[in-house]
């Protein structure tokens, strides 16, 4: 029993440590990736955008991010993750303040290009540098947690988008939507500095453990990627020809087209249903997100107690397929609303499950080339969502076929989890009796 309490310890530290600032990048990143939602409430009318144009070029961001991701990916191992990410987050915080100075389709498709070259490789970049420090039995909880920040972004975003659009439009000059790029974006350069400053590139180095909980870890992970690298994939060819790697690839593109179709539309989704003003209908927007966020944790932690990964990806799944098919149907504003919390929930319950996966089976080049490859397949859906959504929205005038083609592309994604997940568990998982071999004598925590 005192095993566990060391061990779980030592992760509490680790966690404490990491943790929080995994999530302020990741929240910073969504939040860049995703305010050209809440800046269209007024940006689009300026600037003559219309809803397929406003579509194409949201997800326009994706061009950019898939040429770069797996190259970017592979400078990571060279430059280290505290140095690159740290570059990626100065870099897009810089393009992002640049989207203020958009005046027409043009520009403004350019600039979301840019932003996505700009952001290549930070996802992949930020689960491999999860793989340094957590097990397989105990990652999913840790991407849960550091993950959450993508509908936690949403729910700081939306009453700050809307505080901006309202109050400090024409200030300077400036309109709200432009100060909504400004403030966000340089909140990503401020971050990336503090990225250099405090980020600890491995274990190894972790001087703020005691000595014995740092030899621990170290040989604790090392068991890790022993037990992963037994499969055999450690480079980025192995990675290459795995099939798995690009049918996950698929499952999380038919994911990310309800996922982020929901999302880059949400704040004209609300606007629709409720009539409210700017603000009003930015702080209705934070609702559903801060649901899907508290799901995303809890889902998490559970797949990590019970070492389960299929239904923990699945369920949700088809939690969210049934949310979005019934909000096409439902009429009246509560129950799209409603039907829409639902949805949310659903997308972002499972992406820390999801992406726990693949590094079970893949470690060192593998693992960073492995995770870009599978990121690199699903964001075709960045840029599908968002204009499927938008061209179906324009030639019909509402979001109801939309979000049944959404719904349906959901549905594929849980039957692909029912049969690429089977039999998926962490590998390399402990029983606490097991630990106490591991447990160096005096170990201060014990």
């Amino acid at each position: 029993m005192v095993i566990v309490v060391v061990e779980d310890s030592v992760y509490a530290k680790v966690g404490r440590r990491i943790i929080p600032l995994l999530f302020a990048l990741w929240l910073v990143n969504f939040l860049d990736r995703t305010n050209v939602g809440f800046a269209a409430l007024q940006m689009n009318e300026e600037l003559h955008l219309s809803p397929a144009v406003y579509g194409f070029g949201a997800g326009a961001f994706f061009f950019g991010y898939l040429a770069l991701e797996v190259p970017a990916n592979m400078l990571l191992l060279r430059y280290g993750a505290r140095r690159w990410i740290a570059r990626i987050a100065i870099t897009w915080g810089l393009v992002s303040m640049a989207q203020a100075l958009v005046v027409d389709a043009t520009s403004f498709v350019a600039v979301r290009v840019a932003l996505g070259f700009a952001e290549a490789g930070f996802l992949p970049a930020m689960l491999y540098y999860l793989t340094l420090w957590f097990p397989a039995e105990r990652r999913a909880k840790a991407i849960g947690q550091a993950m959450s920040a993508n509908v936690i972004a949403v729910v700081v975003g939306a009453p700050l988008s809307g505080l901006l659009l309202t109050y400090v439009d024409g200030a300077v000059g400036l309109r709200g939507w432009q100060w909504l790029f400004v403030v966000e974006g340089a909140l990503a350069v401020v971050l990336g500095f503090v990225t250099l400053r405090c980020m600890t590139e491995r274990p190894a180095e972790a001087r703020w453990l005691a000595k014995e909980e740092r030899s621990w870890l170290v040989a604790r992970m090392a068991e890790d990627t022993a037990a992963a690298g037994a499969q055999g994939n450690h480079s980025l060819k192995d990675a290459l020809r795995l099939p798995i790697v690009y049918l996950l690839g698929a499952l999380y593109f038919c994911w990310g087209i309800g996922f982020y179709g929901v999302v880059l539309w949400a704040p004209q989704l609300v606007a629709q249903l409720s009539g409210g003003s700017m603000l009003q209908t930015s702080l209705l927007t934070a609702v559903p997100f801060g649901f899907g966020a508290a799901a995303a944790v809890l889902n998490g932690r559970h797949s990590d107690r019970t070492g389960e990964r299929r239904w923990h990806v699945t369920i949700p799944l088809l939690t969210a397929a049934v949310g979005l098919t019934s909000g096409s149907m439902m009429p009246g504003a509560a129950a799209g609303f409603a039907a829409l919390c639902v949805t949310v929930i659903g997308v972002s319950a499972g992406l820390g499950v999801f992406w726990s996966v693949p590094s079970q089976f893949l470690v060192g080049r593998a693992a960073a080339g492995g995770l870009a490859l599978i990121n690199t397949i699903s964001s075709f859906s960045g840029f599908c969502g968002p204009y499927l959504v938008g061209f179906v929205r324009g030639s019909t005038g509402s979001f109801t076929a939309a979000m049944v083609v959404m719904g349906a592309s959901t549905a594929v994604s849980a039957v692909l989890a029912i049969v690429l997940l089977r039999g998926m568990r962490p590998t390399g998982a402990k029983n606490p009796s097991d630990a106490a071999a591991d447990l160096p004598a005096g170990n201060p925590v014990a």
